[in-house]
């Protein structure tokens, strides 16, 4: 993982071509990046990124910022009914309640940044 001005790069390792190829994860936009050492995938990803964002300038466009901490979630309306039940008493919100949940169910797991 590599991160630069808030994007993130994750990197796989061709073996048959033996290059580095890697993607932008953190955001819809499609960002890659590949070079043949360590230094040429951080140098490209670091290009990648400030090409981005300067054809998003050139447009007039917003770049795709990383994660709002927004997402939709579409669980059948049963659930839905029992987890806002179980926040509510829990005397949470269910935004705070999924959030305290979530949390819980990665913790100790690899965290990325």
């Amino acid at each position: 993982m590599m991160e630069y001005k808030g994007y993130i790069g994750k990197v796989e390792f061709d073996d048959e071509t033996g290059v580095l190829h890697g993607e932008v994860v953190n955001l819809r936009d499609v960002i890659t990046f590949e070079g043949e050492s360590v230094q040429e995938i951080r140098q490209a990803f670091q290009e990648s990124v400030d090409d981005y964002l300067a054809f998003c300038a050139q447009r007039g466009e917003e770049p795709e910022k990383p994660y709002s901490g927004i997402f939709t979630v579409r669980i059948p309306p049963e659930l839905h009914r029992t987890i806002t039940t179980k926040a509510r008493f829990a005397n949470k919100s269910l935004n705070s309640w999924m959030t305290e949940l979530l949390e819980q169910s990665v913790e100790g797991a690899v965290r990325v940044g």
